[in-house]
């Protein structure tokens, strides 16, 4: 699927430099967007840059510290322009299964900051731009987590809850200036990191609880963010696609 309006755009990939974005990096480059590889790793990010291709651009920033934002949105908009998609992909993994009695605050604000702050402040920091042109894609990443319970940590769950709560929101409030946020929620996604650590027997199991029979693949995510960014999804805003094989059917 092509979306012809994207053509020309330019789209901000945090977590970009691997797994689910650095595949949503790929897809919106054949899309013909400018595309930014956001991550923490400079190796990482230029291995993905050089596997995109097509003039990406790689910035390493950390996107729980605001000062880093701000500082790559300045460095974006001097090189290629202001942003017109944000894919907000960076996060915490599901980290440890605990009772929430045996989960420290270390784990719980460290899984927070990953996760909903970051995406706070990457939204904090874009914003005005979209603002003043009054328009702009905001594309959120939640998990099925927020959902229903599974083997996440107490801390991810709510995290992810947290930015689906807050995509809707923001989708009432910035609807009105032009700007659309929704948000996926992947089940489980077989990276090829996810791949290396995951035992096979423990893939066969995941696998029958999912009805269309196999596991999600970063490229699943990548279409319907693609979708999401585009005019073909111009009039969705404040909701989360369950990219899921069927696991949740709200």
């Amino acid at each position: 699927m092509m979306y012809p309006d994207l053509q020309g755009k330019v789209a901000l990939i945090t977590g970009g430099s691997g797994g689910i974005g650095r595949e949503t990096a790929r897809v919106l480059a054949e899309q013909g967007m400018r595309v930014v590889v956001n991550g923490r790793d400079p190796g990482a990010i230029e291995a993905a840059v050089k596997s995109i291709g097509g003039g990406a651009l790689g910035v390493a920033a950390d996107t729980t510290d605001f000062a880093a934002v701000e500082e790559m949105r300045a460095e974006v908009e001097r090189r290629i322009g202001p942003v017109d998609v944000l894919a907000i992909f960076a996060g915490g993994g599901a980290g440890i299964p605990r009772p929430i009695d045996q989960t420290s605050e270390e784990d719980w604000h460290a899984t927070m900051h990953a996760n909903l702050t970051s995406t706070f402040l990457v939204i904090k920091g874009f914003l005005p731009r979209m603002r003043e042109r009054r328009s702009g894609s905001i594309i959120t990443m939640s998990s099925l987590a927020a959902r229903t319970p599974t083997s996440a940590s107490v801390a991810y769950t709510a995290a992810k809850a947290g930015i689906i709560a807050l995509t809707r929101q923001l989708a009432h409030e910035l609807g009105p200036a032009g700007i659309r946020v929704n948000s996926v929620a992947p089940s489980t996604i077989m990276t090829d990191r996810l791949a290396e650590r995951m035992p096979r027997e423990y893939q066969e199991r995941m696998l029958a609880e999912h009805p269309l029979g196999r596991l999600g693949t970063p490229l699943d995510v990548a279409n319907v963010t693609a979708f999401l960014a585009s005019d073909a999804s111009s009039w969705l805003t404040g909701l989360t696609i369950d990219v899921a094989g069927g696991k949740w059917m709200p």
